[in-house]
């Protein structure tokens, strides 16, 4: 969950927020019938609510800095259902449209908000599901013959960080090596 303190400690650091890069995500494998409401509220919480908070805090200083970029990770989970992963694709959905929606409603404060949809990153989110044989799957779901790095990532959202995106808002940035384009 999101801690107030971040933005205050970040303010007191640098004299400013300009950026704000929810990166927030658990995941479960159990089917629909098999979740109780605690552990759904666990994936929405960590997933959704935290980043809705990153907002609520670091917002108000963007405002003050005259303007920023919030980056939302989302998933390709946002975007396509994958097996087993209810909570996670519903909460990382919604990330998708609070981007959308918060994108709209901050123009007129100069603050850019976007999503970016990771495909299968070697994370020690997905290292577990390598370790028990799900390497092949995912490699066969991904045209270009690699796993994606972090580094992947970060590039995207470094551009979305940037100046050079200042026309860039409410858009999704897909960075799945090919997954959704199937």
């Amino acid at each position: 969950m999101f801690e107030p303190q971040v933005v205050e400690k970040a303010v007191a650091t640098f004299g400013k927020v300009d950026v704000l890069v929810n990166n927030a995500g658990v995941s479960t494998d159990q089917k629909l019938e098999q979740f109780d409401v605690e552990q759904w509220n666990k994936v929405m919480s960590i997933n959704l609510t935290g980043c809705m908070l990153g907002m609520k805090y670091a917002v108000p200083e963007m405002k003050k800095a005259g303007g920023g970029s919030v980056i939302h990770i989302s998933s390709i989970a946002g975007l396509v259902a994958l097996n087993y992963t209810n909570a996670y694709t519903a909460a990382k959905g919604a990330l998708r449209s609070l981007a959308k929606a918060s994108a709209v409603e901050l123009v007129p404060d100069n603050i850019r908000v976007n999503s970016v949809h990771p495909g299968i990153i070697v994370t020690p989110m997905i290292q577990e599901a390598l370790d028990h044989g799900a390497g092949q799957m995912f490699e066969r779901g991904t045209p270009l013959p690699r796993l994606g790095k972090p580094e992947d990532i970060a590039y995207g959202v470094l551009y979305l960080a940037s100046d050079e995106s200042s026309f860039v808002t409410g858009t999704e940035l897909v960075i799945d090596g090919g997954w959704t384009a199937r």
